[in-house]
């Protein structure tokens, strides 16, 4: 955009859904970027920008009322929001919640030099499982995004708006589900509100607390069903119960995902000096021949072949 249009044509489309008003230094030149990505009724909005302060008012809500709620996660710089007679300064280690139906101001600043940047949740006020007083909780409240449930949805928001373009249109609706469910459960953790969470919610979250411990501890020789039950405290038959609608079982998962590193590493030509068999006891393969047939099932060659590039049976590597 030409310089002098910038500041005008990004303030429109950051506010188009709910009138604000924004003010920035215009005195220096404003370099900024804005994405929203449409996930089937979720919105999630990714944002980078000079400093700015912004203000919705009263009348600007009567002009036009989406009724939503927001929940923001700064990237680079700080944050501060003032709603409902809260206040919290929030930064890259913590969320915020606000509701666009009720007057508030932010504002947001660099750090040192680095422009603010923030993604941002739009959830419907008709799809939040809370009832009123807990959301009164929450608003203009700071929360971790640090480990726990925060931390899988802080993880989950960053890696669709990094990368959108790697996802298809029809999984619009499995991803709006899954940052539905994630924002529920942190929200509901931080107001004392879990018993409010539907069982599917509870479920899905538990899922990808299994899949982001499994991610973690791939390495592990002794990660199996087992120990993964152990570590999040359910049977195993509850853990298989959980992986029942998936399209792989829990042992599969954790079969494919050390595979997936292992091929990976065996095409680094920075790791062209490590025996094959080092790279797999990296990911939890021990044991040589269990390796190797597991490799040569998984993608239809030998190892040593792949990493010399011999095409797999399902085409070339």
């Amino acid at each position: 955009m030409p310089a002098a249009d910038r500041f005008d044509f990004w303030a429109d489309f950051a506010v188009r859904a709910a009138p604000a008003s924004i003010w920035a230094d215009r005195s220096v030149p404003f370099d900024a970027f804005a994405q929203l990505i449409d996930l089937d009724g979720v919105h999630l909005s990714s944002f980078r920008y000079p400093t700015l302060r912004t203000r919705r008012t009263a009348r600007q809500i009567r002009q036009a009322d989406a009724e939503m709620f927001q929940l923001a996660l700064p990237i680079a710089g700080f944050s501060a929001i003032s709603q409902a007679r809260n206040e919290s300064t929030i930064d890259q280690t913590g969320f915020t919640f606000f509701d666009t139906s009720r007057p508030y101001e932010a504002e947001h600043r660099m750090d040192v030099e680095t422009y603010p940047s923030t993604i941002c949740v739009h959830i419907p006020h008709a799809l939040l499982p809370l009832s009123p007083d807990r959301v009164n909780r929450l608003l203009a409240a700071a929360m971790p995004a640090e480990g726990g449930t925060g931390g899988l949805l802080a993880q989950f928001l960053r890696q669709v708006t990094a990368h959108p373009e790697q996802y298809a249109p029809t999984e619009a609706p499995r991803l709006g589900g899954v940052a539905l469910d994630l924002v529920c459960a942190t929200l509901a953790r931080h107001a004392d509100a879990e018993e409010s969470l539907s069982p599917e919610t509870r479920q899905q979250v538990t899922r990808l607390q299994v899949v982001e411990f499994i991610e973690r501890h791939l390495a592990r020789p002794d990660l199996d069903p087992g120990a993964v039950a152990r570590a999040h405290h359910v049977s195993l038959r509850t853990l298989h119960r959980l992986f029942a609608g998936e399209a792989e079982t829990v042992a599969g998962l954790i079969r494919r995902r050390r595979l997936e590193h292992i091929r990976h590493d065996l095409r680094n030509p920075l790791l062209g000096h490590q025996p094959i068999q080092v790279i797999a006891a990296r990911w939890g393969f021990p044991d040589p021949a269990h390796f190797s047939r597991a490799f040569r099932t998984a993608y239809g060659v030998a190892a040593r072949d792949y990493r010399a590039g011999t095409p797999t049976v399902d085409g070339p590597p």
